[in-house]
């Protein structure tokens, strides 16, 4: 592959494009970078002067492989996770855009597909161990339809990439992506929202003393979107070898420590109360879409980063603690 790469990137103005794309411009290896988005924006708003901006919509595959020609390597970032959207059109955007996408970089002969995926698509079974490694299969959740689609993605892409050995296929699994683009960005918190929900979380870590709440002391991993920048980057260069990668920042902290962050005093609540309620209130069968993600708190989902560390060379920046208070107001 020559050293001057072209980088075509699906949903650069994301939280995850946010952590790419200043690496893609300080990084002497990317000569060009391609932005395709649905929403006209212009790149030098942010100091993006390699990024041509493309309008684009990942369910239109003749536009994809119009915005791919000459591309090296292709991140698709494109994801719909909330909104006011029927399943049939997030469906269409996020399992049949990724399939289109791929398939578009292979017509333009790119050489290597950086998806990025997400913890979720390993689901919350009961039997999935306390580490979780790549080698762990991805399954589907039982009800959350954002880890359904993961799941069913990531199969797609694999029985894809089988057909066009060439493209070489790069999957990486973050946990929650936090950092200062998140909160207003889809993959977080939308905009509107945005300023109310820092508004508060300043206004109680200002009081004199520590609100109660009741929360259960459940496990996560956070991940900064400028160390999920720097994976996406090394699948980029070709750093490691194609494959899954399991990202998350150092240190596993809890429910409890972000609830101390935010300036409240956490107080117990019996795991097995909050996973059985979870079970309850995401197999409801009349809930909104919104009950789903109840779900992930029937079983801790922490990621084992050792593949991620040895293959890609990839050491975060910020650990847990740290992007959580990178976050905050």
């Amino acid at each position: 592959m020559s050293s001057a790469l072209t980088v075509a990137v699906t949903g650069p103005t994301g939280t995850f494009g946010f952590g790419l794309l200043p690496l893609l411009e300080g990084d002497e290896r990317i000569e060009r970078v391609v932005g395709i988005a649905r929403r006209p924006f212009d790149p030098a708003e942010h100091g993006w002067t390699k990024l041509e901006y493309r309008r684009g919509d990942v369910r239109d595959p003749e536009a994809l492989e119009a915005a791919f020609a000459g591309a090296d390597v292709v991140v698709h970032l494109a994801f719909m996770i909330t909104g006011t959207a029927g399943r049939a059109t997030i469906r269409a955007i996020n399992v049949d855009g990724t399939l289109n996408a791929f398939r578009a970089a292979a017509a333009a002969g790119a050489k290597r597909f950086v998806y990025a995926s997400s913890v979720a698509a390993y689901g919350f079974h009961a039997d999935n161990p306390y580490r979780l490694t790549e080698d762990w299969p991805v399954r589907p959740a039982a009800h959350l339809f954002y880890a359904q689609e993961k799941a069913e993605i990531e199969h797609l892409l694999a029985a894809e990439a089988e057909q066009q050995p060439e493209l070489g296929l790069y999957v990486l699994r973050p946990p929650v992506v936090l950092g200062p683009h998140a909160v207003g960005a889809k993959e977080l918190l939308p905009g509107p929202i945005a300023p109310l929900a820092r508004g508060l979380a300043a206004l109680v870590r200002r009081l004199p003393v520590p609100v109660p709440v009741a929360v259960p002391d459940l496990p996560l991993q956070f991940v900064d979107e400028d160390d999920v920048g720097q994976a996406l980057l090394l699948s980029v260069v070709g750093a490691g070898p194609p494959g899954a990668y399991n990202l998350a920042g150092d240190g596993v902290l809890s429910v409890h420590d972000v609830a101390r962050e935010l300036g409240f005093m956490p107080l117990p609540v019996p795991q097995r109360a909050v996973r059985t309620g979870a079970r309850a209130v995401a197999g409801l069968p009349f809930a909104p879409p919104f009950a789903e993600w109840a779900e992930a708190l029937t079983r801790h989902s922490i990621m084992d980063t050792t593949k991620a560390h040895r293959d890609l060379g990839w050491r975060p920046r910020y650990s847990g603690l740290e992007t959580l208070r990178r976050t905050l107001p």
